[in-house]
């Protein structure tokens, strides 16, 4: 379920008139006594140009990687709300008015929906987040975040701006005109350079140490519309990350959320083998009788003693392509692109249907695609009115986490060869392009 209007966490809306010095942050880090809210008000002062001096700035963030606090959900979780905090903001009222025009279908109620690894896997796969995301476009309400690369060829963003003839013009896509390309398209990108100015004083920074840091860790944890977002999957490239991100997500409100690693450590689902999967899941609360009227379902309510209408757990099961009805690829035939241009081709390739149906690639992208499917809660009906080419048979098969995993690719599938996915990403381009040329 996505929030009311009146549960949306506005970060910016935590903001105070004074904040710590951050030598003394720092030598709290040194005596084990940092709490996590002076950590994070940290991490805003750094992004907002409030602390001048670079040699301060690593000391704070080394400190925090020895101490093994950016490793502690609480501490992550105030980390990343510290961080959008400086995010450009968004109108609210928008962005409800977007939702509530949507159809909804399922458990899906028709809110923004977003897929985002972590990245620093070391693998070099296809892009697989940003492909399955215009596919997942296709159906679902789609706020992509992502960023140049890092470590990789071929990040999100290099990969869009790598779209021939004509690729989005992803700078374009700003808080300001975020609502209005909602208006043209179901898919955008959030490109964070455009979202949150204070990147550009810590690259250097993060650059100059040649050491992860905390925030190498905040990137999926810092979606501008987080607190609007229904549904998301989250890679990690650790085993052990897998319950962090869980833990910290759930902090942060997230409900609809499938966090999951490759067991190649792999910040995607794998399509060479098992992947590790963290549920956050919300029921409702057995304790208590079902809702008497609608307004009884507001995650804000509580029962008559005072208990919360829904508990919120996090479960943990692994899946592997099987449970999609797929076969299994090596991940050295998931590799072909050497740069994002090669990319690129293989994503119009793929959206034009050109590709086999069991090509090792389309099928990498048709399990992650199928994954936010299946979490979003769409597959969920008893029958679908997707569009030409759907038979509306539902894949009622449920695998582990409870999820209809089959009816995901089944739905994936669709997209692509009914040429919709296509057209959500032409949609996209063109949306994206006017803002540019300011021709709306």
């Amino acid at each position: 379920m996505s929030l009311t209007r009146d549960q949306v966490l506005d970060d910016k809306d935590t903001l105070k008139s004074e904040y710590r010095n951050i030598d003394s942050v720092v030598e709290d880090l040194r005596s084990g006594n940092a709490q996590p809210e002076d950590i994070a008000d940290i991490i805003y002062m750094i992004l907002s140009n409030k602390v001048s001096d670079q040699a301060q700035i690593v000391s704070f963030l080394t400190l925090l990687s020895s101490s093994g606090l950016d490793r502690k959900p609480e501490v992550v979780a105030r980390c990343a709300q510290g961080m959008r905090r400086q995010a450009s903001r968004v109108d609210q009222q928008s962005l409800f008015k977007i939702v509530e025009s949507r159809r909804r279908e399922g458990s899906y109620h028709g809110g923004f929906c977003d897929l985002v690894g972590t990245g620093g896997d070391g693998h070099s796969t296809y892009n697989v987040s940003t492909t399955a995301s215009i596919i997942a476009s296709s159906l679902l309400l789609v706020s992509k975040y992502g960023n140049r690369a890092a470590s990789s060829n071929s990040g999100s963003a290099d990969l869009l701006q790598a779209i021939k003839p004509q690729p989005p013009a992803i700078n374009s896509v700003t808080a300001e005109t975020l609502p209005r390309i909602y208006e043209k398209s179901t898919y955008a990108f959030l490109f964070a350079q455009a979202f949150y100015s204070g990147l550009r004083i810590v690259a250097p920074i993060r650059k100059r140490m040649g050491t992860k840091t905390i925030f190498n860790l905040l990137g999926p944890l810092t979606n501008p519309v987080h607190a609007n977002i229904e549904a998301r999957v989250v890679g990690v490239a650790e085993t052990k990350l897998g319950s962090l991100f869980a833990e910290a997500l759930k902090i942060n409100g997230a409900r609809k959320t499938l966090v999951v690693c490759g067991q190649e450590q792999l910040d995607e689902i794998s399509c060479a083998g098992k992947t590790s999967c963290w549920r956050i899941i919300e029921r409702s609360n057995p304790a208590l009788d079902e809702p008497k009227s609608k307004e009884d379902t507001d995650l804000a309510t509580k029962g008559e003693n005072g208990q919360p209408r829904t508990l919120v757990d996090i479960e943990q099961f692994t899946i592997e392509p099987s449970d999609f009805g797929l076969q299994r690829h090596q991940l050295s035939e998931v590799s072909p692109g050497k740069n994002a241009e090669e990319n690129a081709a293989i994503l119009m390739r793929l959206l034009r249907n050109e590709l086999p149906r069991d090509d090792p690639v389309l099928e990498f992208v048709l399990l992650n695609a199928a994954a936010l499917f299946a979490i979003s809660g769409i597959c969920d009906g008893d029958s679908s009115d997707m569009g030409c080419g759907d038979s509306g048979k539902v894949i009622l098969e449920t695998g582990p986490g409870g999820l209809r995993w089959k009816e995901g690719v089944r739905r994936a599938r669709w997209a692509v060869e009914s040429g919709r996915a296509l057209a959500s990403l032409e949609a996209y381009i063109t949306a994206s392009r006017a803002m540019e040329e300011n021709v709306w």
